[in-house]
């Protein structure tokens, strides 16, 4: 069942900052068209499988995957666009976001280190949203500490066999097509790493467990067993998956922010429409100068997120330059800016804001996992230091 709220879309104003350009103006627009043609009204959320599949298809009939995909690797992806669309999409709805990412952190890999054929092969489809994408990195040992990776794949001939587990992987189980890192022995460490194309028919491929987490969404176990595929869907060079798995979430960790940034930007939009209206002790909630200071900290809070999200974007769009620093603290601030945000509207609510059904719930679920999936804040402060450290 949907989530009914008196909103109907978010704000445009930081569209006048000058990390924007008409383009992005257009995008919105395009946005906000499709929110109000009732796509992200309808969503499903008790069937997160079916509601996913119907919501690639209708970001691909839109041509909204383009901001996720490059236009099919077309042409390089544009940040800006990948977060304006994230902001948007979780404004409405968590699990139209997550269908939007996935799109793209699956394919992301494909774009930047896939032979022509494959990108040919793959990106086309992700595009149109006629297939559905995954990204597998994670294990069960072998989270923040990718060098911990035991599933591995060696070569035979003209093929390279998997074999292992990946786990906490967003849209197992009804992903086409998989994008997956892999020990291959190279060099110690994530010197040793290779990605590879997986497809969910390959034999050797299966889904082992489906996961159930406090935002619902497609996820899951998948385990490789004797798993045979073509030496063809190496993406880059041997040893070299580690570093394209980083590229890829340098790409799209700004995005994250961007997810947290239009949670954060909903839960304070609900609040200010709450705090006008609510009465008590013969004024509204919004009269009393405790009211007014929290609303005044998530505002704040929000613009902050937000400076450094479109800060990252732009910095990669326009300036051509790493985003590696830029990108951590976007993800780092605005994620952990948004869960205080939320947190405050929540408790403005009282004890509606905990009720199954309410926005502020939702909001309250929806942002927890922002913290932790894509490199948890402790691992963004690490890459911030690091960073810092080399210069």
């Amino acid at each position: 069942m949907a989530i009914v709220s008196a909103l109907t879309g978010p704000s445009r104003d930081f569209l006048d900052w000058p990390f924007f350009d008409g383009s992005h103006k257009a995008l919105a627009e395009k946005l906000d068209a499709f929110a109000a043609s009732g796509v992200l009204a309808d969503i499903d959320h008790a069937d997160t499988d079916k509601a996913c599949r119907s919501l690639v298809k209708s970001l691909g009939e839109a041509g909204l995957l383009d901001a996720a995909t490059g236009a099919g690797g077309q042409q390089p992806i544009d940040s800006r666009a990948a977060c304006l669309t994230r902001e948007t999409l979780a404004w409405h709805d968590g699990l139209a976001d997550f269908a939007f990412a996935m799109q793209g952190l699956g394919t992301g890999a494909i774009g930047l280190s896939g032979s022509e054929e494959l990108r040919r092969t793959v990106l086309p489809k992700a595009r149109s949203g006629e297939w559905i994408a995954a990204f597998a990195l994670s294990e069960k040992d072998a989270g923040s500490d990718v060098a911990a990776m035991a599933c591995a794949a060696r070569r035979d001939a003209e093929h390279y066999v998997l074999d292992g587990e990946k786990t906490w992987i967003s849209n197992g189980g009804i992903a086409d097509v998989y994008t997956v890192f892999a020990r291959t022995g190279e060099a110690p460490g994530t010197r040793g790493i290779s990605a590879f194309v997986v497809f969910a028919d390959d034999p050797g491929f299966s889904i082992t467990e489906r996961i159930d987490v406090i935002a619902p969404h497609p996820l899951a176990t998948i385990r490789f067993d004797n798993c045979r595929i073509p030496a063809s869907r190496l993406l880059g060079t041997p040893g070299e998956g580690f570093k394209i798995a980083m590229r890829t979430l340098d790409i799209f960790r700004a995005s994250v922010a961007a997810a947290a940034l239009g949670f954060a930007r909903r839960a304070l939009d609900e609040a200010l429409a709450h705090a006008r209206s609510r009465k008590i002790f013969g004024n509204t909630l919004s009269d009393l100068q405790l009211t007014q200071v929290a609303l005044g900290d998530m505002a704040a809070e929000i613009d902050a997120a937000a400076l450094l999200t479109y800060r990252a974007a732009w910095r990669r769009d326009v300036q051509g330059l790493p985003t590696t620093k830029e990108a951590a603290m976007a993800k780092m601030v605005a994620t952990e800016n948004a869960q205080k945000v939320i947190d405050r509207a929540v408790q403005m609510f009282g004890g509606s804001g905990v009720r199954v059904g309410e926005i502020t719930e939702s909001l309250y679920r929806e942002i927890r996992a922002l913290r932790i999936y894509e490199g948890a804040t402790e691992v963004q402060k690490l890459i911030i230091a690091r960073e810092l450290l080399k210069a």
